[in-house]
């Protein structure tokens, strides 16, 4: 199910951020999604990996939102499909890494 989870909170991130209506529930979906992903998703041997690369992940997609809303170029579609990246990630990491968090205390 976390494989699923994956691609589709990516699915709802990309048709989301192109629909002119998108709405507060589909960031709810979109964390929601990133939560289920960060909980039963990843092991413990992909946990550095995992968190190198979301918070890569997210820092760039932040910043390239930041810099594309900037332009007047109709690059809104694609400034919200990276927040809504950003939205689905983020809770991923943020799970991964408290649960590594609670690891090591519990070991310590």
């Amino acid at each position: 199910m976390g494989a699923w989870a994956f691609v589709i909170g990516v699915l709802i991130a990309i048709a989301a951020g192109f629909l002119v209506n998108a709405s507060a529930q589909a960031t709810f979906a979109l964390g929601l999604l990133g939560i289920i992903v960060g909980l039963i998703n990843i092991t413990e041997e992909e946990v550095k990996k995992f968190l190198i690369a979301t918070t890569a992940l997210i820092i760039g997609a932040s910043s390239l939102s930041a810099i594309l809303a900037r332009f007047p170029i109709g690059g809104d579609g694609l400034v919200a499909v990276l927040d809504n990246i950003v939205a689905f990630v983020a809770p991923a990491a943020g799970v991964v890494a408290l649960k590594t968090v609670y690891d090591i205390a519990r070991s310590a």
